[in-house]
């Protein structure tokens, strides 16, 4: 069962999470001067409070944190120009602040960075895939040709991707 705190108990945890300093805080919830720095250093103790305050700066902290969704949506807003920066100018008649799209450098790179959470629309990808599995067709004629004690050394292999492998000099 957890126990509730006093409201003066919970003010005291809400200013020292804002502020960090005990003394401070236990003075602006209400405890006498002349007894606040003990008063905060035994509510600090209190089971009760220490949870309270754990809790809410482990919310804050999750507030604070940008999740995977947030970055790829801000990558995508900074890719597409709709994310802006300001720029601050200085002439002699003054400074001027302005704002204005990412150069296209930057948006390329925001675009890249997207391209790596999604490598199936990658060329560069399908065509690693694609070698891997030439590879792997070229091995397996190989092991099919050790199995069968015939050699086919001096001679071309063409790899036809469509139909499998075929022997140039026979055409089968």
């Amino acid at each position: 069962m957890k126990r509730k705190l006093t409201p003066k108990q919970q003010r005291f945890a809400d200013e020292y999470i804002e502020s960090g300093k005990k003394e401070e805080s236990a003075i602006k919830a209400g405890y006498k001067s002349r007894s606040a720095h003990s008063i905060a250093t035994e509510n600090l103790q209190k089971p009760a409070i220490k949870s309270y305050i754990d809790e809410r700066m482990a919310e804050i902290a999750s507030k604070r944190i940008m999740d995977a969704t947030e970055a790829v949506e801000l990558l995508t807003r900074i890719a597409r120009g709709e994310e802006k920066e300001t720029v601050i100018s200085s002439t002699p008649e003054g400074v001027y602040e302005s704002q204005k799209e990412a150069d296209l450098k930057t948006r390329i790179s925001a675009v890249k960075e997207i391209l790596k959470r999604y490598p199936g629309d990658d060329r560069l990808v399908k065509a690693q895939i694609r070698k891997a599995e030439s590879e792997a067709d070229i091995a397996e004629s190989k092991a099919k040709e050790a199995r069968s004690g015939e050699s086919n050394e001096g001679q071309t292999l063409i790899v036809d991707d469509v139909g499998g492998i075929e022997d140039e000099d026979t055409g089968s």
